[in-house]
């Protein structure tokens, strides 16, 4: 009962079927208020997937998804983000040739209040303004503002995502792979991003980094054919047989 009591994002019996094929096979996850939380798994074992049904991408075949006890199941995921869940995606997601600005305020105009009006002025409003540069000061690309985001450096396009993200302020951060393709010190930058964005905030991330996992976690659950087959702190995860098992004839995590 108490863990139910403070789990800002709960997923209870998930199941997805594509036609006649098991994605997702009766999930069962919980993630606490405030926790750092990483979901790991071989390719192919659906963690987007479930990502997509939590971000109302697409439609659970069964079960529940519940945020702060509300179950979000059939919503849209614009009304989702309004209940306070924002999310990036594995393949960068930013609108190429809007200004890195303007990708931001397109994410802090509605949490703000503004609505859709003609004779609205948005380069005017001033909380607008203020607070797309706190979000780009704390991602590091306020030098950046004017810059048309599809000519920004692979790193800093996943950066802005993650200020797209956070901008609305929202209380759980869904980040699916931020570190893929970057190089050693580009996800060494992203880690500290993460960590300084994630404070205060429940995270849910998909990461395949092992030292991204374990330098940031403080639980992580393996999913493996559709199936959560453990969720533990980081150190009973590391030393886990079924875990270890399940990543055999892939590339070895270091653990």
């Amino acid at each position: 009962m108490q863990a139910e009591a403070t789990a800002a994002l709960e997923l209870r019996g998930i199941h997805k079927n594509f036609g006649p094929t098991a994605i997702i096979r009766g999930v069962d996850l919980s993630v606490g208020r405030g926790q750092l939380h990483a979901l790991i798994g071989p390719n192919g074992a659906g963690k987007s997937t479930l990502f997509h049904l939590i971000s109302g991408r697409m439609p659970a075949t069964a079960g529940e998804i519940r945020v702060n006890g509300q179950l979000i199941n059939g919503l849209s995921p614009f009304a989702i983000n309004r209940l306070g869940v924002s999310r990036s995606f594995q393949v960068t997601n930013i609108f190429p040739r809007l200004s890195v600005f303007e990708n931001v305020r397109c994410s802090v105009l509605w949490s703000l209040g503004y609505r859709y009006a003609f004779w609205h002025g948005v380069a005017q409003l001033r909380d607008v303004n203020d607070k797309c540069e706190e979000v780009l000061r704390r991602i590091n690309l306020w030098a950046r503002r004017d810059t048309p985001a599809g000519v920004l450096a692979y790193a800093e396009q996943r950066a802005l995502e993650i200020g797209v993200a956070i901008a609305p302020d929202p209380q759980i951060i869904m980040l699916d792979e931020p570190s893929a393709g970057m190089s050693h010190s580009e996800t060494e930058q992203a880690m500290h991003l993460i960590r300084e964005v994630s404070q205060g905030k429940t995270l849910l991330m998909v990461e395949h980094d092992m030292n991204v996992v374990f330098g940031l976690a403080e639980r992580i659950s393996v999913l493996v054919y559709g199936q959560v087959i453990a969720s533990d702190t980081p150190e009973r995860i590391r030393g886990n047989p079924a875990v270890r098992e399940a990543y055999l004839g892939q590339a070895q995590p270091e653990f």
